[in-house]
């Protein structure tokens, strides 16, 4: 069985290890231009030696922004913005990664240090949008705009052109977000889609959306290069989404042409129960996602050290770990991990200027 510290091929696309830095939102965007934050941030990453590094959620459309810090790609000058930091994350041996995104009802929300709650129109809010005029609740309080069957049709267009960016900035893998609460993954719940025409209701309606999108975003996304999905697989929560739920969509995206699932969860209503929080807790929902779909799949969530990410790999259940919260505390994780693991030659994840060094 292939390890941690093996290559892992998806399309043409061949990742050094299987070791994914997760698309983690840093607000620190203007007008949805990346600048040297994120190069550093991401560059660092693809020093200390992950396989594949991944840009946070990038809104497709300004109003599909987390936060007035997020970035995005509506523009063709966003593309030439990000194109430094795909080249640089490839010249240091990572596959760059980039995750597009609309923030539903979710959107037009302060930055969390900022107090995390929607803006108001005198704080620059804007319209937000969702499946029905249900508000997200909690801090997010503002009611969406039910969209027409023309927004939605916008919004699809919107995630194929942000895709073709996407190519033009030289990104080598695409993923969708359908998780988190945001556009996709709202349209899907039942929790959040109480329409009653052909996006609503069965799983197959309120599915629709999603494969809509990932048919337009197919149309312009090479076939050679990863398309992926990021699916919360559970809402945790009374009458939404469950894993049962979570493998029929991901079979519909396997039909519309997708290449693997990022397994997440969570997040669409503010009140949930029932989390089962312990190391690694999603790996046997992404085990069984694999299994009964034959789609790849990466997982996140708790995986804390090595040992616990090689076995997850080694076990079968997924081919890539996602990792946030460990890359944060650690840029050189893939380095210590493969010191940890007993690796020959742990350094060789390291670019020369450290590696000379790391092996004395």
């Amino acid at each position: 069985m292939p390890g941690l510290f093996d290559e892992y091929r998806l399309k043409d696309v061949t990742l050094r290890n299987r070791i994914a830095v997760s698309p983690m939102c840093q607000y620190s965007a203007i007008d949805g231009m990346p600048n040297d934050w994120h190069l550093v941030h991401l560059g660092a990453r693809a020093v200390g030696g992950a396989g594949l590094v991944s840009v946070e959620a990038t809104g497709v459309t300004p109003a599909g922004r987390i936060s007035p810090g997020c970035t995005g790609l509506w523009s063709d000058a966003h593309a030439d913005a990000f194109g430094r930091i795909a080249r640089f994350v490839k010249e240091h041996g990572a596959v760059p990664a980039i995750q597009i995104a609309h923030a539903g009802r979710k959107a037009s929300a302060q930055r969390p240090w900022d107090g995390d709650a929607h803006l108001t129109p005198a704080q620059g809010g804007w319209e937000i949008l969702g499946p029905s005029a249900e508000a997200f609740g909690g801090n997010l309080p503002i009611v969406p705009k039910a969209m027409t069957k023309a927004d939605i049709a916008a919004t699809s267009a919107a995630f194929a052109a942000a895709a073709g960016r996407a190519l033009a900035a030289g990104f080598e893998w695409l993923e969708l977000h359908f998780a988190h609460g945001y556009l996709a993954h709202s349209f899907f719940s039942p929790l959040s889609n109480h329409r009653t025409d052909e996006y609503g209701g069965s799983l197959v309606n309120r599915a629709r959306f999603l494969t809509e999108t990932l048919a337009a975003v197919r149309k312009v996304w090479p076939e050679r290069l990863p398309l992926t999905a990021r699916l919360s697989v559970e809402d945790y929560a009374p009458g939404g989404v469950t894993l049962d739920d979570a493998i029929e969509l991901a079979k519909l995206l396997k039909a519309g042409g997708l290449d693997m699932i990022d397994v997440s969860m969570g997040f669409n209503v503010p009140d949930v129960s029932g989390i089962p929080w312990a190391p690694g807790f999603l790996a046997p929902a992404s085990a069984r996602l694999r299994r009964e779909t034959g789609l790849p799949t990466s997982v996140g969530w708790l995986i804390l050290d090595a040992e616990q990410a090689d076995a997850i790999v080694r076990e079968e259940q997924a081919d890539v770990v996602m990792l946030a919260r460990e890359m944060l505390r650690d840029p050189h994780w893939p380095y210590h991990a493969a010191v940890k693991l007993g690796r020959d030659t742990p350094h060789a994840v390291l670019p020369v200027q450290y590696a000379r060094v790391a092996r004395r």
